[in-house]
């Protein structure tokens, strides 16, 4: 009889019971294996504008006109502009900014296996079998349905198992897992210096000299509007030679 024994699936499918007060991760040898399968990646972008910073909450307007507000941002974030790395303190309203996220999904299957070596104390075919660990205790295991066990290379049920058989029970599992990562890209543009407009002297002193316009010649005085005729001027200088005539007259009278 081989000092080890192999009984693939002894412990598959069912619960480790124990007869007496022992530890049976102290008896249990565990191991693992990793199997990865092909990564893969999604990228996602997120583009926006920053409108209001305010310590480190920033407000950023985004490609679709919502507005998001990030409250307390960790100085720990940056972002690339110019390569150079600002922090929430060092960004500006104005500025373009783009988030790069990349998620890479990694498949792989983790293979346990729990093995527990000992010596067939007693057995209750198909059901159970109780073993004497290496420390002398006596532990109880379910055997699962179907269950076949090797002894001495040659293989057998739970009925073929006998008194002071040396066995070693395995519990073979596989678990299917995703493992996620992602990688954060965070850049942005300063926002264009705004346009300097020089003040009206400025403009007025570096404007070049024009040349003095003639000056327009004098307006002709408008003619007065003829408003009356002439006839009381005729009248009036009738009345002055009658006047005359009267008096010339009275002068020869008085002479004669």
């Amino acid at each position: 009889m081989t000092p080890m024994t192999i009984m693939r699936g002894l412990l598959a499918g069912g619960a480790l019971c124990v007869a007496f007060s022992l530890p049976a991760a102290a008896q249990v040898q565990t191991t693992q294996t990793e199997a990865h399968g092909t990564p893969t990646h999604e990228v996602t972008v997120q583009r926006g504008e920053i409108v209001a910073v305010e310590g480190n909450d920033v407000v950023i307007k985004m490609e679709d006109g919502t507005l998001r507000h990030f409250a307390n941002v960790p100085d720990s974030t940056t972002v690339t502009v110019d390569g150079k790395q600002l922090n929430v303190h060092q960004i500006k309203p104005g500025m373009k900014i783009e988030k790069q996220t990349i998620t890479t999904t990694t498949p792989k299957m983790v293979t346990t296996v729990e093995t527990v070596t000992g010596t067939v104390w007693h057995v209750s075919p198909p059901t159970s079998v109780v073993l004497t660990l290496e420390n002398g205790k006596n532990q109880s295991f379910k055997i699962p349905k179907g269950q076949k066990f090797t002894v001495n290379g040659a293989e057998t049920d739970a009925f073929g198992l006998k008194k002071g058989m040396k066995v070693s029970a395995q519990r073979v599992t596989e678990a299917p897992e995703n493992v996620v990562t992602q990688q954060v890209k965070r850049s942005g543009t300063m926002p264009p210096a705004p346009e300097i407009k020089p003040d009206v002297p400025m403009l007025i002193a570096a404007a070049p000299e024009a040349e003095a316009a003639p000056a327009a010649p004098a307006a002709a005085p408008a003619q007065l509007p003829k408003t009356a005729s002439d006839l009381p001027l005729i009248g009036l200088l009738g009345l002055v030679l009658c006047g005359i005539s009267l008096t010339t007259m009275a002068i020869r009278k008085i002479v004669a």
